[in-house]
């Protein structure tokens, strides 16, 4: 993606391993019209976006037809939960 990489950070994956990964500088990451910064870890040459981006944008994903919805609790805009 031509990102640039800001340095290294601890990853544990599910299988139990550790490993030093890069992280990138922030990205504006826009899906349906809503939008959030966050950085990523380079693990690969596949993209995923993960659930942290999904929780943020408040958008659900509709596994039976492949894809993305905005959460029937708040269609017009993402809500952000707080503590």
């Amino acid at each position: 993606l031509g990102l640039l990489s800001r340095g290294n950070r601890a990853a544990e994956f599910t299988d139990g391993r550790k490993e030093s990964v890069a992280i990138t500088e922030p990205i504006i990451f826009d899906v349906m019209g809503r939008d959030t910064l966050e950085e990523a870890l380079v693990l690969g040459d596949e993209v995923l976006i993960g659930q942290t981006i999904l929780e943020k944008l408040d958008l659900l994903a509709d596994c039976a037809n492949r894809r993305l919805v905005p959460n029937p609790a708040h269609p017009d805009q993402p809500v952000t939960k707080v503590k």
